[in-house]
């Protein structure tokens, strides 16, 4: 679920206590429960020298308002513990300028001395630019610590053999299935389910007159609808770049055909019963807000709709069956390897010693346990060690084991095609997702967009044969935007064949 606000700010202070909580107790949501949060004594002491000290932090919004507020009382009880002051500020990935405007910040002189981000959406792109700090020695400290971190952090949060952003919590990401819907027509429940086979079962499920619609999924301008093309386009064989990340394949037969089988469910009038009205111009909240209604079947999210369900005592939660996601023609399983929320220390930066003495004290202990109950299957351990930590983490909840399964499995994953997922870090790749150019073009290659005049025409055949015209939005695509994106001239342009 997304927030509407881009930027807020916390600041909390080692010396007035009663002014942090002042802060967790304004505003017009109610505060979530209080989960005490003990600072180790090994932490105070290390910290000791900073006592007195200022340190300015960036934090990706959790989409959880109940994990941002866990977030704020970790952060509260380190600057009282250790005599610091924290001023922490919320940033909303999916505002599209947040890269540069962060890279702004650190080129004037104004670095925050800790952030993070998500691995997979970010990392490459600010290493690219070269405003990170090597963090090779607070990694390696945490791994003779807390054992190996998630599978996924290896490929995103290290460049050249060097760690720049030390893993902070695996997201889980996942698909959810109205197990009562499914249970009603015979359907088993699996951890997985071919594309074809969850569109055919979203159909059957599917009764408007009962507000009952099975696809929860939009191809809307939208990370839910970037996740979900891409997701398609990659399990069936194919990619926007190479495994390198140094050729542009995009447009290949096999993106063609799954970029013709999502426009066939958004235009073929067989499956008109399965969609809820206005999913075409559905934005990142849309299907987290519909499924909580309970009138959708299916819908694919990080785990936020899951928490939401779940703490605040929705009956939906009772009916849902998560699995992991779905399987294309070139694969055997799922290509979901998850993500993580990732520290980094940027270039600049005022108090980086401060900055890696609180990251090594959020990742794991009271700090990251005080958010994952808040927040459950959303914040999940990125450090093997952890999960065993505590009960919680093992038996909170029956979606965990499959969660840690996920961020533990042995990578890369790969296709029939060749490709091999996740693949090298490209900050060109991760550009173009962050700008919506998979998003941004229909079938019939007209820019789309919340500001284009295309809304509502996303994958859409305009009268022509699908393939045809999905062949003609992938080639039209690659050539307006993938290029631009990717450093990539036009005329250098490889395609996969």
């Amino acid at each position: 679920m997304v927030q509407r606000s881009v930027w807020s700010r916390r600041k909390f202070l080692g010396t007035s206590a009663l002014g942090v909580l002042g802060l967790a107790a304004c505003g017009s949501e109610p505060a979530a429960p209080q989960v005490q949060v003990n600072v180790p004594a090994d932490v105070v002491e290390a910290a000791n020298a900073y006592r007195g000290s200022n340190l300015t932090m960036l934090s990706q919004k959790f989409y959880s308002e109940a994990g941002n507020q866990a977030l704020d009382r970790s952060l509260q009880a380190f600057a009282q513990a250790t005599g610091t002051t924290i001023e922490n500020n919320l940033v909303q990935a999916d505002s599209g300028d947040m890269v540069a405007k962060t890279e702004a910040e650190v080129r004037a002189g104004n670095a925050r001395d800790l952030a993070f981000f998500t691995d997979s959406r970010f990392i490459a792109q600010f290493h690219n630019l070269g405003i990170l700090t090597d963090l090779t020695d607070v990694v390696t400290e945490l791994t003779a610590e807390l054992g190996e971190p998630a599978s996924e952090s290896k490929n995103y949060c290290q460049f050249d053999g060097k760690w720049y952003a030390i893993p902070y919590h695996f997201i889980g990401i996942g698909s959810f299935l109205r197990k009562d819907w499914a249970e009603e027509k015979g359907i088993p429940l699996k951890e997985s389910y071919r594309w074809d086979e969850l569109r055919d079962i979203c159909l059957e499920i599917s009764d408007p007159t009962q507000r009952r619609f099975g696809w929860g999924m939009t191809v809307n301008r939208s990370g839910d609808g970037n996740g979900l093309i891409e997701n398609v386009i990659n399990s069936y064989g194919g990619a926007i770049t190479s495994n390198d990340g140094l050729r542009v394949t995009f447009n290949s037969p096999e993106t063609v055909e799954a970029v013709a089988f999502l426009g066939d469910i958004y235009t073929n009038p067989k499956y008109k019963p399965m969609l809820p009205p206005g999913i075409e111009s559905w934005t990142d909240s849309s299907n987290n807000e519909n499924w909580l209604a309970g009138i959708l079947g299916y819908t694919r999210n990080q785990y936020s709709v899951y928490a939401d369900a779940k703490t605040s005592g929705n009956p939906v939660h009772e009916v849902t069956h998560a699995f992991i996601d779905g399987v294309g023609p070139a694969v055997d399983r799922p290509i979901l390897f998850g993500q993580s929320q990732a520290l980094v220390v940027f270039t600049g930066a005022k108090n980086p010693d401060l900055a890696k003495e609180v990251a090594k004290y959020m990742v794991s202990g009271p700090p990251l346990l005080s958010i994952a109950k808040e927040a459950p299957g959303l914040v999940n351990p990125a450090w093997d060690k952890v999960w065993d930590s505590d009960p919680y983490y093992t038996s909170g909840d029956p979606a965990f084991p499959t969660l840690r399964t996920i961020s533990q499995q042995p990578l890369p994953l790969e296709t029939s095609t060749g490709n091999a997922f996740p693949q090298t870090p490209s900050p060109g790749a991760q550009a173009s997702v962050a700008a919506y150019v998979l998003t941004g073009h229909d079938a019939g290659g007209h820019p789309g967009g919340p500001s284009g005049g295309g809304r509502g025409r996303r994958l859409r055949a305009d009268g022509r044969d699908l393939r045809a015209a999905g062949a003609a939005a992938v080639s039209r695509l690659e050539m307006l935007r993938l290029d631009t994106y990717l450093g990539v001239p036009v005329d250098r342009v490889v395609r996969a064949t």
